[in-house]
């Protein structure tokens, strides 16, 4: 193949052929292999030979060491060691399970259980009596009482309520709205109350609902010169009059702010 060869060389060539370079010939044959275990896994690509790193059992491939339970061997164990599988079956007592987890492997009777003035077979469920809410099962000789497993609830405590006979917590629906609560300041306003909520011209009320309703005065401004009360929506022009930052009262004269030769009054029309 236009490769020179040393005398002696071995090489091995596609199809697994196995090749030898002797007296000037290439002398070949089909490569024989030696698989020195049990459960080997078959042939890697690009090799010619099974592997026993692993082991093939029923099938599957396992791996270096793994441990598994074939899938009829009643609880037997199994182990791959350098392609070889081992199994080891469990030993049973005769007569009685001594314990529930040798009743699942073995076969045997498991002990009955013998239960406040009761007697129940392996297996049987059971509640106590006069609790429907604990539920016991008989295992081995043994009996295990655990409560009735209960639903998550996505309602608040205050309304979940437990009923007479009942294991379980319900939710309820919550209370029809005594007034109207006000998230941003945490006070809450009974139905038909009228407050302002900081603006003295939007007045609000409290709906039967329990939904809140406001509304805006707009004010009208009658005279030039009114007087604005803190805490009053609108300016008020029966007061006085507001000039340069001072209030006047109807009919008081002062100086003008802009000719001192002038003279002004504070006429309420």
């Amino acid at each position: 193949r236009g490769i020179p060869r040393e005398p002696g060389t071995r090489w091995t060539e596609l199809g697994c052929q196995s090749c030898t370079c002797q007296g000037g010939r290439v002398l070949c044959d089909t490569v024989s292999c030696s698989v020195p275990c049990s459960h080997p896994l078959p042939t890697p690509p690009g090799g010619c030979c099974p592997t026993c790193t692993g082991c093939l059992h029923e099938g599957v491939a396992r791996a270096e060491g793994d441990v598994f339970s074939p899938s009829d061997g009643n609880c037997t164990i199994c182990v791959c060691l350098a392609g070889n599988v081992s199994c080891l079956s469990p030993e049973c007592p005769s007569g009685s399970c001594p314990s529930p987890s040798q009743a699942d492997c073995c076969s045997c009777n498991p002990e009955k259980c013998n239960f406040q003035g009761h007697t129940y077979a392996h297996g049987a469920r059971f509640s106590l009596d006069g609790d429907d809410c604990t539920t016991c099962i008989c295992q081995g000789g043994e009996v295990e009482c655990s409560f009735t497993p209960c639903p998550m609830l996505d309602c608040p405590q205050h309304q979940r309520h437990l009923g007479p006979g009942q294991c379980c917590s319900t939710c309820q629906d919550p209370p029809a709205p005594a007034g109207c609560f006000l998230d941003d300041n945490g006070v809450e306003f009974p139905v038909g109350q009228i407050w302002s909520p900081g603006d003295p011209c939007e007045l609000c009320i409290c709906q039967a609902d329990g939904s809140v309703s406001c509304q805006h005065t707009d004010c009208v401004e009658t005279c030039p010169y009114p007087i604005r009360i803190p805490g009053q929506c609108c300016p008020d022009c029966s007061a006085g009059c507001t000039y340069m930052g001072r209030i006047f009262s109807n009919n008081e004269t002062f100086p003008s702010a802009l000719d001192p030769c002038l003279s002004c009054i504070c006429l309420v029309r």
